[in-house]
């Protein structure tokens, strides 16, 4: 129980990470409580776990009581008269600590269950915060867009009035606004993928598709990295799960040498007779009372040493399986280790060509004033500057996208 509480105790942290950057928008904790409390996967686990507890009720019984009635046709004659009918019971019990063995078998499996809702749980808040940031990036970029179609514009009244000094062509006007259209475009392509990302979005939390998301505005890369626990992945419940289903072939094991004892049973037979005419002696028509003890010897056991041999083929498969699993999360959180810290390295990277940029764009304002201006350049400048700024919050979303991954993994 104390193991489980830790484990739920796990999971919701992970929704607390970074949430302090998140002001004035509606808060992603909200958002993951939500979809844990309305996503139709875990309450099928949950029903699957609450199942496989219910088990433990169904072995705890004893074998049926067995009765029997038979009514003699030819009834056949005794020293004290004619026997009539017969009545039996027999009860047969399981060996000592059978039943105990059922239970701490279907308890191991309803164990390996439980871990099932927990990795549901981890999963579901990855997602949500991970479409979360994919919100972010979609509206991050449209508001990019948004600033350098204003930009373009500033540009074309430039353009224009320097046309009518004589300074630049038509053609200069006409390339600023094709490259106007070109990025109106791309906001509608981002408008619509923002539409779908939102479906997606609200289907993690069952909820009405059209719900609309309120992201936050702006996210910014921590200047330090928190601490990466590595130690923790070994108590992953991806793998806690191969433990209890390891432990389970074990009870299955126990179960199966406590079914290969002898059962043993107890029984009562009971014979009517009926008394014999025109004689008077001692125990005339005296009915029959005979108990019985039953024992039951598996001598033919080919199926428990075949279940014996089953058991240990499962135990090795279950070791070979967590070993597999435990190379793929090791691999997964090393490459979201490496790929967050290439976002960060990326994050700089753009935040010194946005500079460099910017510096570019004063010169080509400057050149206007001083009466010359390449429009060629502007376009090329402001081109430059898009990239930087895509490019920029891509680092930054993938910075928070394999940090979600990371918590799966270590917390």
């Amino acid at each position: 129980m104390k193991q489980r509480n830790f484990n739920i105790k796990l999971v919701l942290a992970l929704g607390s990470c970074f949430l302090s950057l998140f002001v004035n928008a509606q808060q992603l904790e909200i958002l993951i409580d939500e979809a844990l409390a309305n996503s139709p996967k875990i309450q099928k686990f949950e029903l699957q776990y609450n199942m496989a507890s219910e088990k433990v009720n169904e072995v705890n019984t004893i074998p049926n009581t067995e009765f029997g009635v038979g009514y003699f046709i030819s009834e056949p004659e005794t020293r004290t008269g004619a026997q009539r009918f017969k009545v039996s019971a027999k009860q047969m019990l399981p060996w000592f600590g059978n039943i105990t063995a059922r239970e701490n078998y279907v308890s191991s499996l309803a164990d390996a269950k439980y871990e099932d809702i927990v990795i549901a749980k981890r999963k579901l808040m990855a997602s949500v915060s991970q479409s979360y940031y994919n919100l972010y990036a979609n509206k991050a970029k449209q508001d990019v867009l948004t600033e350098n179609i204003k930009l373009l514009e500033t540009y074309e009244t430039l353009a224009l009035t320097s046309v009518e000094v004589g300074k630049a062509s038509a053609v200069d006007v006409l390339r600023l606004q094709m490259r106007q259209n070109e990025l109106e475009q791309l906001k509608q392509v981002l408008e619509q993928q923002y539409l779908a990302e939102q479906t997606a979005f609200n289907n993690l939390l069952n909820r009405g598709d059209a719900i609309t998301i309120n992201v936050v505005n702006d996210l910014m890369i921590p200047s330090e990295d928190f601490e990466i626990t590595t130690e923790n992945l070994a108590f992953h419940p991806e793998l806690l799960k191969y433990d209890k289903l390891y432990q389970s072939a074990e009870q299955s094991e126990l179960l199966n040498q406590k079914e290969s004892s002898p059962m043993i049973g107890f029984g009562l037979d009971y014979i009517n007779v009926e008394k014999r005419p025109d004689m008077n002696f001692n125990d005339n028509g005296k009915d029959i009372v005979m108990p019985m003890v039953l024992l039951s010897i598996p001598i033919f056991n080919k199926k428990y040493k075949s279940q014996t041999k089953q058991n240990e083929l499962q135990q090795q498969e279950v070791l070979a399986q967590k070993q597999e699993r435990l190379n793929t999360l090791e691999t997964l959180l090393d490459k979201a280790i490496n790929d967050r810290i290439s976002a960060r390295i990326s994050h700089v990277t753009q935040a010194k060509n946005l500079k460099q940029a910017k510096n570019a764009e004063d010169i080509l304002i400057k050149s206007y004033e001083a009466g010359t201006i390449d429009f060629n350049d502007v376009l090329d400048i402001q081109e430059l500057q898009l990239k930087f700024q895509m490019n920029q919050i891509e680092s930054i979303k993938t910075y928070y996208v394999q940090t979600t991954i990371i918590n799966y993994l270590t917390n």
